[in-house]
């Protein structure tokens, strides 16, 4: 029988295993011994990952098994939005918007708005036609389609977008300067801020076609657009756009449309600031107002309803305005009432309210939307149709502290949103009627108030306070109106 050298072995298990092995002359006679049955020794030091990696945020584990005591999955969810902007969320993701003009060509509304939008490039005189120079290049363009949806969600406007390739052009030949400023998120912050704290109104506005009211300076071709069809005519084949004003896509779009919209701003006087060129403020005596542009959406705040009108007028003479109301979106910020102290009663029952007590309001029609809305709750909630009676008797000249008022009714509808008509199964069918009358309490007229409810067992069906149509000079008078009230109704 052959015996194996133990150094031969060795030698061998050098050559083709990485790490040195110790086998006994034993080993010779066992046959179950294998190569693939050594066990390797891995080396214990530390891995770390290297050098140059250290200037980035790297992890190789997954989300959930990290130990985060508050993870961000946990309010990265619909769930935790608010109801308009889940709303709207939704709509975004269910819509389709086409990227070809193949696929919106076939879609009707995607049709007509491709035409106004050529119909608005023609009567901007956009562009004229003619054929390309020798040693001059076009710019390319193409089509771009978005859904712009209201802050519930809704669609307001299919909007098609005729936009140039404007990385085709060539810098010094068709474009020169693009630099263009844009606001800055702090200064947006502040504006809000200080909007709250002073009370002041927050209204938005939009430009229609905001680029195409640059005036271009360089001489700048482009293509055909697809969808553009001249009637009895033949076009030659080399037949291009000559621009006349800026487009979107091209690279000094931006530049032009900003420099056009300041220069109205300053010669209205209004003052550009330094910190932030996409600011201007107008400062007339006590009178205060600001504009915050961003390409184009715009945002005036003013301390005077009558000096954001006026600019509207001014602005609509030189641009196409939309007008967007109240300030909710904007940069993607949400803006609005979210919050406010509560009140345990309506009103304050020591309050007697006049209609010459105050200053008018510079927005009567806030204050009437606010008691439109009030009233449409008088139909479940009986504890305010007291008080919305009252204050809706100055919806034709409400005044400052007509509309605190409104806002503390306001401020109990927050504390009391569970309120409402309860009707039990276990009422007796009985017929109840309650009425009263005060004393001659409007301070103008020195007419009553009377109110009465009805209870069919303890389900209330039926409620009303309104003032009495004649001044009551007698003391037995007072409590047989509401009673009369009561039986007409």
């Amino acid at each position: 029988m052959m015996t194996h050298n133990p150094a031969i072995l060795i030698f061998f298990s050098d050559l083709v295993l990485p790490l040195p092995i110790s086998i006994s002359s034993n080993d010779s006679t066992n046959p179950s011994f294998s190569p693939t049955s050594l066990s390797l020794d891995r080396p214990t030091r530390s891995r770390r990952a290297p050098s140059y990696l250290q200037d980035y945020h790297c992890s190789s584990t997954s989300f959930a098994s990290q130990s985060t005591y508050h993870p961000l999955s946990q309010v990265l969810d619909y769930h935790k939005l608010s109801t308009p902007h889940t709303t709207l969320v939704n709509a975004i993701s269910s819509n389709f918007e086409p990227t070809t003009y193949a696929e919106a060509a076939v879609i009707p509304e995607w049709q007509e708005t491709m035409s106004e939008e050529l119909r608005a490039l023609k009567e901007n005189s956009t562009w004229s036609l003619t054929t390309l120079p020798p040693g001059k290049h076009t710019v390319g363009c193409k089509w771009v389609y978005r859904i712009k949806y209201r802050a519930d969600g809704t669609i307001e406007r299919y909007k098609a977008l005729l936009v140039a390739k404007g990385y085709t052009q060539q810098e010094g030949v068709d474009y020169l300067d693009t630099f263009s400023p844009i606001t800055k998120l702090v200064t947006v912050k502040v504006l809000l801020a200080l909007a709250a704290v002073h009370g002041w109104s927050l209204t938005q506005l939009d430009v229609n076609n905001a680029f195409l009211h640059g005036d271009l300076h360089e001489e700048v071709y482009m293509s055909l657009p697809p969808g553009l069809y001249h009637e009895g005519e033949s076009l030659p084949i080399n037949t291009v756009c000559k621009l006349h004003k800026s487009l979107y896509g091209l690279k000094q779009a931006s530049r032009q449309w900003f420099s056009k919209f300041s220069s109205v701003l300053v010669s209205t006087g209004f003052k550009q600031l330094a910190s932030d060129n996409s600011l201007f403020v107008k400062i007339n005596g006590n009178s205060f107002i600001a504009l915050l542009v961003y390409v184009d959406d715009i945002v005036i705040t003013s301390n005077d309803q009558e000096n954001v009108d006026e600019l509207k007028k001014i602005l609509n003479g030189c641009f196409k305005l939309k007008d967007l109301g109240n300030l909710k979106y904007f940069l993607g910020l949400e803006v609005g009432y979210l919050g406010c102290k509560t009140r345990k009663t309506p009103m304050d029952p020591n309050v007697k309210f006049s209609q010459d007590e105050g200053d008018l309001l510079d927005d009567p029609s806030m204050y009437r939307r606010m008691i439109g809305k009030l009233l449409y709750l008088t139909i479940t909630r009986p504890d305010l149709s007291f008080s919305v009676n009252r204050l809706s008797q100055f919806l034709a000249k409400p005044q400052i502290p007509h509309l605190h008022a409104t806002y503390h009714v306001l401020q109990y509808v927050k504390a009391t949103v569970g309120q409402g008509l309860f009707y039990s199964s276990s009422s007796a069918i009985e017929l109840k009627a309650f009425a009263d009358s005060d004393w001659a309490a409007c301070p103008d007229t020195r007419r009553s108030i009377s109110g009465f409810c009805v209870f069919i067992g303890d389900s209330l069906v039926s409620w009303k306070s309104k003032n009495n149509t004649l001044c009551l000079d007698h003391l037995l008078k007072p409590n047989t109106v509401p009673w009369q009230m009561l039986h007409v109704n």
